[in-house]
């Protein structure tokens, strides 16, 4: 199998991970209802039903039936007044401080004035989590019951009765105004999905308090198929900021960046120096036929088959004191051209060949030759 260092540079795409995997809790929407006529009070009052996902709801303390009710002492004119001040929050970006009075199945119940609305597990800060791993979200979340905590709301939809909290968006501008691209931090790997991982970020406190993103393409440069196989949720990594976005409030890293870029070898620097002679183990194509490995001579065939492909000689080879991988892998250069000759590498176990490219066509060109190949080749 042949693998090749450029073939995974398609533009990074970065999916919406607002809700994550709990957006499904914002089809439970909040119910009004007419209090019961035994209440104590005079006054008219509403119960509000949170339904969660898990189909219980907890106000600080555990509760066995299905539905929980919250009590709300604001009659109707209250009730609008308060949407249309939550949806000026939304609109505006303005944050506000909340207290938590439950929490369900899917996140915390937060007072709003004379609504509660719902901020998902997901938008809490991470430092919450992280800060204390061996507890379950549930567990953070009790902990958290009659605390008041920083919030931007997400959504206000009064027809639908959903009204949606972040504390994550709330402290972004407090903490993203001390990050800049090209920052490397250590992170703990929060979630991980099928386009990348969610990375959160330590600052010089000790705690987490912003996530970023990893996409799939900037995991390795070794071609990575599922995300899953490198890394998991809890390992800590270190990632460096490729880019910030402050309008959506999102923050793109790269594991793969702060290492070597295969591009960038060549064979000198690929083959360690015999301790000995303080050289490279290299051995020059001087007329002699340097055989080439398993799999390279299709490759090699297919290449020639490319417009703009002009001649492909294998010019020398070495041997490596280590191995690197049993697997045939290729490398573009990124060595100038030279009479418009690229440099290309490959290597399979201790062995690698430096391949010259004769070619009109640029770096960029040369990428995608060795793509379409790649994807001829079984």
């Amino acid at each position: 199998m042949a693998v090749f260092g450029g073939a995974n540079l398609g533009s990074v795409s970065f999916s919406s991970h607002l809700l994550n995997q709990h957006s499904c809790f914002l089809s439970c929407p909040l119910k009004l209802l007419p209090s019961s006529s035994s209440s104590s009070s005079n006054r008219t009052s509403l119960l509000c039903v949170v339904k969660s996902f898990s189909g219980s709801v907890t106000a600080g303390t555990d509760t066995s039936s299905d539905q929980s009710l919250l009590r709300d002492d604001a009659g109707p004119p209250r009730m609008s007044t308060d949407w249309k001040l939550a949806k000026a929050y939304c609109k505006s970006g303005d944050t506000f401080e909340g207290e938590v009075e439950g929490f369900n199945g899917g996140g915390l119940l937060i007072r709003f004035h004379s609504l509660v609305g719902f901020l998902p597990y997901p938008q809490l800060t991470p430092s919450r989590s992280c800060k204390e791993p061996q507890k379950s979200i549930h567990e953070i979340a009790k902990t958290l019951v009659g605390s008041v905590l920083p919030l931007k709301v997400v959504q206000a939809d009064e027809e639908n009765k959903k009204l949606i909290l972040s504390e994550k968006l709330a402290l972004w501008p407090k903490y993203s105004q001390n990050v800049n691209v090209g920052d490397v931090f250590t992170g703990r790997v929060g979630s991980v999905e099928d386009y990348g991982a969610f990375i959160h970020l330590r600052f010089d406190d000790g705690l987490y308090h912003l996530t970023g993103l990893v996409h799939v393409s900037e995991v390795s440069w070794d071609y990575v198929q599922d995300v899953r196989d490198v890394l998991r949720d809890g390992d800590e990594v270190r990632v460096i900021v490729t880019n910030i976005d402050k309008e959506k409030s999102r923050i793109t890293l790269s594991i793969k960046q702060l290492e070597d870029d295969p591009l960038l070898e060549t064979l000198d620097k690929v083959i360690l120096k015999d301790s000995s002679s303080g050289s490279p183990s290299l051995s020059s194509n001087n007329g002699d036929t340097i055989d080439p490995l398993p799999g390279l001579e299709t490759i090699l065939e297919e290449l020639l088959q490319e417009d703009g492909i002009e001649a492909v000689r294998i010019n020398r080879q070495g041997f490596e004191k280590r191995v690197v991988s049993q697997d045939l892998q290729l490398w573009l250069s990124n060595t100038p051209p030279s009479e418009g000759k690229f440099v290309l590498l490959a290597r399979a176990g201790r062995q690698v060949q430096e391949i010259h490219l004769t070619t009109s066509l640029d770096q960029q060109g040369i990428k995608k030759a060795l793509q379409r190949v790649l994807e001829r080749v079984p």
